[in-house]
């Protein structure tokens, strides 16, 4: 039988954080709070030291090392949190780091990883190709394998989240948190049920990449053939065994939200809250907003990370944009004869829609003869302007076709 963390290994584990980690604000959200009809709040781990709660599991572990096994090294594989929550705790601990990443990593986590200190092995195109290759190389060299989710010590150092969550908010009814491995979810369930058995604890997983609700359902942990998200951060195959048990028995749900509810999410927090938030860390506030899940408030949403790839951040708010019906690209065919662009245009500037860019196509074998194709991105003020826009210029003998916003 497999042996939980307890709440006296959380507690231990926030004694030695003490002057490792900080205590990470706890901010109210004022459109969640009118979407929920109560209190909604954000846990703000973007904001913690590597910008991520990872740095908190990976510390705990490493500083448990003996000096025998600091000095052979420690080992990691992450597409970038868990990397650089290693290479800080390796440093803060006297330790060399050896993190194995996806070749498609982003390339600030990859900077910032190399930045505290540690070692960079591109390896492979997913998280669990890396994690062979990490283990093959703490056999190898006899490093110490330092696991993302699935050990002890890093689920107690990641469930001091909760512990702040209830110190700040004492009241929470329900806590939702976004879902990779588990790890996360896993600690902040120790510390909420035995501390407050009534509050529910919720897990967000991206639907491309949901390993958790399939496994859950055949009472083991499932590997998904295949998976495929936005949400990097979250993107792992399996569950932990670990992990599962500790999810099976303490979480009350695990929901799926889609990459659109998670570009929709990132730009709420952008726009409103002013905060930058990576999307496998907006997956709470995601489900939130998109209604996958029925909570009790006071609520707390957990934003796990802040590392997001500025141009995967530029297409994640266009793509957010689309989403929300605020910006729209399409084309339109019209005849090849002066002042046909003119007059396209002037429609659309009638109807108050800024033009962001435009391409004038002749050029194209799918095209008649004396026809041209305009392709135009347009900025408008929701999804209601944005049917107006479309159905004026149908009415006025457009042939338009939507083109849709790729992330």
């Amino acid at each position: 039988m497999t042996t939980l963390v307890s709440l006296a290994d959380v507690e231990a584990a926030r004694d030695l954080l003490t002057d490792v980690t900080r205590t990470t604000p706890l901010e109210p959200c004022r459109p969640l709070s009118a979407a929920l009809g109560g209190e909604a709040w954000l846990k703000c781990e973007n904001l913690q030291r590597a910008g991520s709660y990872k740095v908190r599991g990976a510390y705990v572990r490493i500083s448990r090392l003996s000096a025998q096994e600091r000095a052979k090294g420690v080992v990691a594989a992450s597409a970038g949190n868990h990397a650089q929550g290693v290479a800080l705790g390796a440093k803060l601990c006297g330790t060399r780091a050896t993190v194995f990443m996806p070749g498609g990593a982003p390339l600030p986590k990859v900077a910032a990883t190399k930045g505290y200190g540690a070692s960079v092995e591109l390896v492979g195109s997913t998280v669990d190709e890396a994690l062979v290759a990490a283990q093959e190389h703490a056999q190898r060299t006899g490093a110490v394998f330092i696991h993302p989710f699935d050990h002890p010590d890093v689920i107690a150092g990641q469930g001091t989240v909760a512990l702040e969550i209830l110190d700040q908010c004492p009241g929470t009814a329900t806590i939702v948190t976004g879902v990779g491995g588990g790890g996360l979810i896993s600690g902040m369930a120790v510390a909420a049920k035995a501390l407050r058995p009534e509050v529910r604890v919720i897990g967000v997983q991206a639907a491309g990449a949901a390993a958790f609700p399939p496994s859950l359902r055949a009472g083991s942990p499932v590997r998904l053939p295949s998976y495929s998200t936005i949400a990097d951060g979250i993107a792992v195959g399996r569950p932990g065994d670990l992990t599962f048990a500790h999810v099976s028995k303490l979480v009350d749900d695990v929901v799926t939200v889609s990459d659109e509810d998670i570009s929709r999410a990132l730009l709420m927090l952008l726009e409103r809250i002013k905060l930058v938030v990576e999307p496998a860390g907006a997956v709470a506030v995601a489900s939130l907003l998109s209604g996958a899940v029925r909570v009790d408030t006071p609520v707390v949403a957990l934003l796990s990370g802040g590392n997001i790839d500025p141009l995967l951040m530029l297409r994640v708010i266009e793509h957010g944009l689309a989403a929300a019906g605020r910006f729209l690209r399409f084309t339109v065919r019209c005849p090849d004869r002066p002042g046909q662009l003119a007059a396209l245009l002037t429609q659309i500037a009638e109807h108050r829609a800024n033009v962001v860019d435009v391409e004038h196509q002749r050029h194209d074998p799918r095209l008649q003869l004396g026809e041209v194709e305009v392709a135009l991105s347009v900025e408008t003020r929701g999804a209601g302007h944005s049917d107006e826009l479309l159905s004026a210029l149908r009415g006025a003998g457009y042939e338009v076709a939507l083109i849709s916003t790729p992330i």
